[in-house]
C-alpha cells in the first residue's frame, strides 16, 4: 500500500500535475494543519531539510501558506490554501473510486470485518508509546 507506484496511480487517477514526493506533505498538511516543518518532518519520515525544501515548493506552487504559529511567533507552521484543499478533495475523491473499484467484488460482510479490524488497529496503534 505504501509503494510509491500507488501515490503515482492515485495522482493519475485524481488528474492533477503535482511531483508524487509532495504528495505526501501535502496531504499531511490538509489532516493535521497548521503544522510545523520540525512535525511534518518528523511525520512524513523524512529529514527537515527535504521538507523545508517541499514545503518551500508547495507554497511557490500556491497550494499551502506560512503562517507565525498561535502558540509560538517564531515557529512557521505550514496551512493548506483554498487551491490546496481542491488538489487533496479531487485525490479523496480518486481515493474513494479506487477503493470502490477494488471492493466492488467483496461481500458487505467482508467490508464491515475489514473495516473492524483496521479501526482495531489504528487504536491500538495510536495507544502505543513512541519507540527510542
Amino acid at each position: 500500500m505504501n509503494r510509491p507506484q500507488r501515490d503515482e496511480e492515485l495522482i493519475r487517477e485524481a488528474g492533477i500535475a503535482l511531483d508524487r514526493a509532495l504528495f505526501p506533505p501535502l496531504v499531511l498538511i490538509e489532516r493535521i494543519g497548521p503544522i510545523g516543518v520540525v512535525d511534518l518532518a518528523d511525520r512524513v519520515g523524512r529529514d527537515y531539510t527535504t521538507v523545508s525544501r517541499q514545503v518551500a515548493k508547495l507554497e511557490s506552487l500556491g497550494l499551502v501558506k506560512r503562517q507565525d504559529a498561535a502558540a509560538d511567533r517564531r515557529v512557521r507552521e505550514a496551512v493548506i490554501t483554498p487551491q490546496g484543499k481542491a488538489l487533496t478533495d479531487r485525490l479523496d475523491a480518486a481515493r474513494e473510486r479506487m477503493a470502490r473499484a477494488l471492493f466492488a467484488h467483496w461481500d458487505a460482510k467482508d467490508i464491515d470485518a475489514l473495516v473492524g479490524l483496521m479501526t482495531r488497529f489504528a487504536e491500538d496503534l495510536r495507544g502505543m508509546p513512541p519507540s527510542g
